[in-house]
């Protein structure tokens, strides 16, 4: 099966409670992680509905917790999310 190109165009990704200079780690670890859950499990079946907004699930981060560690959790609450 030949694989199918999207792609994903995020307006704004609103973090509140993170330190100002974690931010590009934040961002770069949620884009590689949204990234690997497409590959590896396609298109939310929500997505496919062509929603104008998904709102993630909220995480749990503690202020130890690595950037690249909040990245892949916020790819998942976005992955996961629902579609408005």
């Amino acid at each position: 099966m030949k694989p199918r190109e999207i792609e994903v165009h995020i307006e704004e990704l609103v973090l509140h409670g993170f330190d100002l200079r974690s931010r590009w780690s934040v961002g770069d670890a949620f884009e590689s992680g949204l990234r690997g859950l497409l590959a590896k499990k396609g298109i939310p079946e929500a997505w496919l509905l062509s929603p104008d907004r998904i709102d993630a699930r909220t995480i749990s981060a503690t202020t130890v917790t690595k950037p690249a560690v909040t990245g892949a959790q916020i790819a998942g609450a976005v992955y996961g999310g629902e579609t408005k």
